[in-house]
């Protein structure tokens, strides 16, 4: 019999599990870019413990294993600043990051009052641009990262807290 995979916040403890699978899940979009200096992949395990502090974190749990993980934030604007969102590539293609990404949005519109979204992702990651489109992401701009990368930004309104909850 399977395990179903859990969503829940994440807490100080899975510090490690989640700095080792955003470096496992970030492999390949370096290759994709041929570049290695990606900010997941360099980001240090003190940088995800101080972010785990601050920021809203979710994880997706197969037992005790850290399978997914998303973060995120509120500017004074109001805008929730979803970012990092990975799913170990055994489980890519079934719906795990979509549901992580729900995640953040409750979560964010919810706990930190979020009236709308925005994440970015690199301009040749076609599987996640696909993904935000599908959650009604709409392109607002490009910028090229600190590390060299063309990214695409993408936006979206957040509903109201309790149209979204009775949604999710």
């Amino acid at each position: 019999m399977g395990m179903s995979v859990i969503i829940s916040a994440a807490t100080p403890d899975d510090a490690e599990q989640l700095f080792r699978l955003q470096y496992l899940c970030f492999q390949s979009e370096a290759e994709l870019y041929g570049n290695y200096r990606i900010d997941p992949l360099v980001q240090t395990l003190e940088s995800v413990q101080a972010e785990l502090a601050t920021d809203l974190v979710f994880v997706a749990r197969l037992g005790d294993e850290v399978v997914g993980a998303v973060r995120g934030s509120t500017a004074d604007d109001g805008t929730g600043r979803i970012a990092k969102l990975c799913v170990h590539p055994r489980l890519q293609g079934h719906g795990l990051g979509a549901r992580l990404l729900r995640a953040a949005e409750a979560g964010l519109t919810a706990e930190r009052a979020a009236t709308r979204f925005r994440l970015h992702t690199g301009h040749r990651s076609e599987s996640n641009l696909r993904l935000y489109r599908r959650a009604g992401y709409a392109q607002v701009g490009a910028e090229t990262g600190e590390d060299g990368v063309r990214l695409i930004l993408l936006e979206k309104e957040a509903p109201a807290a309790q149209e979204y909850l009775a949604s999710a």
